[in-house]
Parts: structure tokens; C-alpha cells; sequence
């Protein structure tokens, strides 16, 4: 007798399967997580210094107070170079997640995977 559908499937899914196990502990993979970690980690600190310098500084001191461009205050500039911040973060993420998306490409053609 003749294996069932489902069992000739489950045969099928198995033969497809990836070892994630073998993928965790390859050298793309921790590659991959060692760059992912040296870029967002930094820039991440970078955002959040930046982002709460603001209002902390001008809750307790008044050094963005003085007028920096004719009735502008420094504080003024200081929100609006937040925004250009946030931009060019977001710029400089995408630009470096083309490099991670080539890294995963080669993960998972070491894996055996689809996709490429």
C-alpha cells in the first residue's frame, strides 16, 4: 500500500526544512547579528541622548534661551536639528540595511533556503 497524501507531504516538509540550529551557529549569522548590533546600539544611544538633551536642558538650565537667529531661540534650533536627526538616522538605517539584506541573502544560501 501507498503512503497518504498527508504523510508523502510531511516527507516533502522535511526534506525542505532548514536547520536553524546549524544557521544560529554559522559565520554569516553571527556576522550578520555582530554588525546589526554595532550599528543600532550606538546610534540608538546616539538618538536618546539627543532626543532627551531637549527637554532637560530646558527645564533646568537656560542656556538655549539666548536668541541664536534674530527672535529664534537656541532651543528652536536645537527641536528643529532633532527632526534632521531623526531623517538622517533613518537614511543612514536604510543605507546600512542594504548591506544586512546582502548578508541574509548569503545566510540563506548556505542554508539551502529560497529566496535568492
Amino acid at each position: 500500500m501507498g503512503k497518504s497524501a498527508s504523510a508523502k507531504k510531511a516527507e516533502d516538509q522535511k526534506k525542505d526544512a532548514i536547520d536553524y540550529a546549524a544557521v544560529i551557529q554559522s559565520a554569516t549569522f553571527k556576522e550578520l547579528l555582530r554588525r546589526k548590533k554595532a550599528f543600532i546600539l550606538p546610534s540608538s544611544i546616539f538618538f536618546f541622548v539627543f532626543y532627551f538633551t531637549l527637554p532637560i536642558l530646558t527645564s533646568y538650565f537656560t542656556v538655549l534661551n539666548q536668541p541664536a537667529i534674530g527672535a529664534i531661540s537656541w532651543a528652536w534650533v536645537f527641536a528643529f536639528a532633532q527632526f534632521v536627526m531623526t531623517w538622517g538616522l533613518c537614511i543612514l538605517y536604510t543605507k546600512r540595511a542594504e548591506q544586512f539584506d546582502q548578508l541574509v541573502e548569503k545566510i540563506k544560501r548556505e542554508a539551502g533556503g529560497r529566496g535568492q
